[in-house]
């Protein structure tokens, strides 16, 4: 009985150890490319170690080669889409936690069906609110801005945050609710003095969905925005698909992975707390 234990931990340890590989394998390339000189990529194979570290790629990837107009590098577009990630985040966390409060402790006619219908933009692919978002942003005057994206990914996440929030609220007991209101607690002094202290594993959840989904997000920005105005991910794609008689791979890979590095540092920071927020709200006491 012992030895089967030890087999079947044995082949567990093995599987997840080969999916580990798989998965950090690319990463590994990329970062020991990344402090390689183009001699050593082009005379050296793909896992082989740099002979030195050199950080050259890394600050032409951020600060650029100095060639003017034709120089695509990433400081201004990593500023960029802090502009638009900050308040998008923000905003839409916020609407999103009002909605899941109003939808849950203040029952009104039709509460359901605008929960339904915020359930059902969050099935809605990006591609199906191009058209009509482009319309509504020429109309408003701010189309190729950032106030333009803060504004599309506050109203398409908006449905995700309203989701999270929701489903929390339902745990919480209406008891206390119903205690504040005869206390004389209005609408807002409930929501910012008994729920928002308790939301935050809900929080840290959506902080981390929704910073991920604007940081990595590229069609929204290559399609509402370009040039200076453009966010993080488009001005990336430009970079590595830019036309050039040498390809610096060094480069490309030192800009992936600033691309890449907040959402993962994220995830490495709060990867706990997004865990138990997913669940806090699954369990009733």
């Amino acid at each position: 009985m012992l030895n089967k234990k030890k087999t079947s931990r044995f082949f567990l340890f093995l599987i997840l150890g080969i999916f580990v590989v798989y998965y950090i394998t690319p990463l590994y390339v990329m970062v020991v490319t990344s402090f390689k000189t183009m001699n050593e990529i082009r005379d050296g194979n793909l896992f082989s170690l740099p002979n030195a570290i050199n950080f050259e790629s890394w600050k032409i990837a951020w600060a650029g080669r100095g060639e003017g107009n034709t120089d695509t590098f990433l400081k201004p577009y990593f500023l960029n889409s802090l502009k638009i990630v900050i308040p998008a985040l923000i905003i839409s966390t916020l609407l999103g936690a009002i909605n899941g409060y109003a939808l849950t402790k203040w029952k009104f006619k039709g509460a359901n069906l605008i929960f339904l219908l915020f359930l059902f933009g969050t099935f809605i692919p990006y591609q199906a609110i191009l058209l009509p978002m482009a319309r509504t942003l020429g109309f408003l005057g701010v189309s190729n801005s950032p106030i333009g994206l803060i504004l599309v990914h506050t109203v398409y996440g908006l449905g995700f945050t309203t989701l999270f929030f929701r489903n929390y609220y339902v745990s919480i007991s209406d008891e206390i609710i119903k205690a504040a209101k005869v206390d004389g607690a209005g609408f807002f002094k409930i929501f910012f003095k008994i729920l928002l202290p308790v939301s935050i594993p809900i929080l840290v959840v959506t902080i981390i969905f929704q910073f991920t989904q604007i940081w990595n997000d590229f069609l929204f920005g290559v399609t509402f925005s370009f040039g200076e105005h453009a966010p993080l991910q488009v001005a990336l794609n430009n970079m590595v698909l830019t036309s050039a008689s040498v390809k610096y791979y060094n480069v490309d890979m030192a800009a992936a992975i600033m691309a890449g590095l907040p959402t993962l540092l994220i995830y490495i920071l709060a990867g706990n707390y997004f865990i138990k927020g997913l669940t806090a709200g699954s369990v009733k006491g």
